[in-house]
């Protein structure tokens, strides 16, 4: 199993979490170095774990996703997407690989809902109730991908998503991917921002992006549906 840290200027967390993660016996680490401009990418060698330098910032969805084709190309059979600012704990890692082996989900999504804030929570009902993404915790990045999952999201079309969340749950929808989701516990974050929930103009780009992926989705149903219902 390979864990995939995606990381843009972490160095303050990088080696507490590798730190981490190696106590608990995950040895096999990718980081993915996302153009970062401070020592991430340095101090993350020095404690002999692999990495991945991408040449100019992609987001932490794309970054994710070259970890995720780095592990196809390479026959992984699972993989563990995990923060690099110190939210997720390894300890923690156990409860998803347990919940894959009694449901025999193709995907896990480590849930933690009481660290949502209020426009957290909000996106994350609006979101549910437009793609019938029937998920606690929305963003969470904290995932265990199967052989088949890290297939599906090593295609093209999932390089033009933006997020890890939304998006990525309704194109894994689309190839009938079974999810299951288990709580876990979390930590607040200790330095950086978040990405979508750092600004309302950033949560309104979020919301308008998002809603758009969903609406898109109900169309392509509504579409296919009168010819669904004459093949029958």
């Amino acid at each position: 199993m390979l864990v995939v840290i995606p990381a843009h200027n972490e160095e303050d967390t990088i080696q507490d979490v590798i730190h981490d993660l190696k106590s608990h016996g995950y040895n096999d680490i990718l980081v993915v170095d996302d153009a970062s401009s401070d020592n991430t990418a340095l101090f993350a060698k020095k404690l002999d774990v692999k990495v991945m330098s991408l040449p100019y910032n992609l987001g932490a969805w794309k970054a994710t996703q070259a970890g995720v084709q780095y592990a196809r190309k390479r026959n992984y059979t699972s993989l563990i997407t995990f923060d690099a600012d110190k939210q997720h704990l390894a300890s923690q890692i156990k409860k998803l690989v347990h919940c894959q082996k009694l449901t025999k989900s193709n995907l896990v999504i480590g849930s933690c809902p009481s660290r949502g804030s209020l426009s957290r929570r909000i996106a994350w009902k609006l979101f549910r109730g437009l793609s019938g993404v029937k998920v606690n915790d929305l963003t969470s990045g904290f995932r265990l991908y199967d052989r088949f999952a890290i297939e599906v999201l090593s295609k093209k079309e999932a390089s033009l998503l933006e997020y890890q969340d939304v998006g990525v749950l309704l194109m894994l929808k689309t190839f009938d991917i079974a999810k299951a989701e288990t709580d876990v516990d979390m930590h607040r974050r200790e330095s950086g921002i978040s990405r979508i929930f750092y600004s309302w103009w950033a949560v309104l780009y979020y919301m308008g992006y998002t809603t758009m992926l969903c609406l898109s989705k109900i169309a392509k149903k509504t579409h296919l549906l009168p010819e669904k219902i004459k093949e029958v």
